[in-house]
């Protein structure tokens, strides 16, 4: 039954950091298509701006959403490092109100609870 709960918060984390990425590739062609309207205009400054603006926040995104999809794909093979990290990203999830809160709460339950951390002991022992 817990495997089962495992296998749900990895593919929630999945799809939580696929978003994150989705809107980082939005900002980045968001940001570079308003340079490119900008790169009609005279000042010259606005365009690096834009530009390096945009593929900040398609940087900080894709440094968000690859923890999420990495420990998901930990989880469902249940690794032992990917119920540590999933733990750590849930504590964080828990300021992203409301989803992200739901999701923490939820996976701290899932991974924090005996027949949770039972699974992934049980993996070490059989490797």
């Amino acid at each position: 039954m817990m495997a089962n709960h495992v296998k749900v918060l990895a593919y929630l984390h999945i799809a939580f950091g696929a978003i994150l990425i989705f809107f980082g590739l939005l900002a980045l062609l968001l940001f570079g298509g308003l340079a490119g309207i900008a790169g009609r205009s005279d000042d010259i400054f606005v365009v690096p701006v834009l530009r390096g603006l945009g593929g900040v926040v398609f940087v900080v995104m894709l440094l968000l959403g690859l923890p999420e999809i990495i420990a998901a794909w930990g989880l469902l093979n249940f690794r032992p490092w990917a119920r540590v990290l999933t733990i750590i990203l849930s504590a964080i999830h828990l300021m992203n109100v409301p989803l992200g809160t739901a999701l923490g709460v939820y996976g701290l339950w899932v991974l924090l609870s005996r027949d949770g951390q039972q699974l992934f002991e049980t993996r070490i022992r059989t490797a």
